[in-house]
């Protein structure tokens, strides 16, 4: 037999009842619905495969032509993540003092963030996600596709896997973020796209009482 894979093989679906499907995605709006973002975590240790499971998961994304242009940087190494933290810090304070407007600024007190972004050093793992914006493929340049879109969709995976997990996180995107990838030592090709520190809770975490926009504000049905 032949080891070359076929380019289609046959796909499908567990066959389900209609109360089984809305039970199906019930289910899983209520645990997304429950997904917050965190800034208070505990230095509770994470084990390592765990993370390999989530990264695996936000790698089942699509992604354009199926290039799967993303890197995942895993760093659980305390010196990495204070120099990361430090780096950070510089840039968000900058960010706040400097150049962030009266407006911006207004927006996020509700939220209560500030330039200090403890969670960086605390949180046993710091997922940071780089874009590959080609490839270098026996020295030579290829292209990727639809870049961004396949990157943010594979981010949202990663979020959901680690909600799903019993973990917490928080999408983290100091700007500019070029200092990761001299720190990560990243190849010239991958651009740092977002950072998301995992972990547990803190005992005493607390998260701003938000509320979503209803179904009728950001849905619209053509039937």
């Amino acid at each position: 037999m032949s080891s070359k894979q076929e380019p289609f093989i046959s796909y499908s679906r567990p066959d389900i009842t209609d109360q089984a499907l809305s039970e199906a995605a019930l289910s899983f709006y209520h645990q997304l619905d429950e997904r917050r973002s965190c800034r208070d975590f505990s230095n509770r240790a994470v084990s390592k495969s765990v993370i390999e499971t989530v990264i695996k998961s936000a790698a089942s994304a699509p992604s354009g032509a199926h290039k799967q242009p993303w890197t995942f940087v895993a760093v659980s190494n305390a010196i990495l993540k204070k120099k990361i933290r430090d780096a950070a810090e510089i840039e968000e304070r900058e960010f706040y003092e400097n150049r962030a407007t009266e407006e911006w600024l207004k927006d996020l007190e509700p939220i209560g963030t500030d330039w200090r972004k403890p969670f960086l050093e605390t949180a046993p793992w710091l997922i940071v996600v780089f874009k590959k914006t080609y490839n270098v493929e026996d020295g030579q340049k290829t292209k990727n596709y639809y870049v961004q879109e396949s990157v943010g969709i594979a981010c949202g995976f990663l979020i959901a896997a680690i909600h799903q997990a019993g973990l917490v996180t928080l999408t983290h995107t100091p700007s500019p973020m070029n200092f990761l990838a001299d720190i990560l030592e990243r190849p010239e090709n991958e651009k740092p796209f977002l950072l998301l520190p995992v972990g547990y809770a803190a005992s005493d975490a607390e998260v701003p009482n938000l509320k979503r926009k209803p179904l009728d504000e950001i849905a619209v049905f053509l039937e």
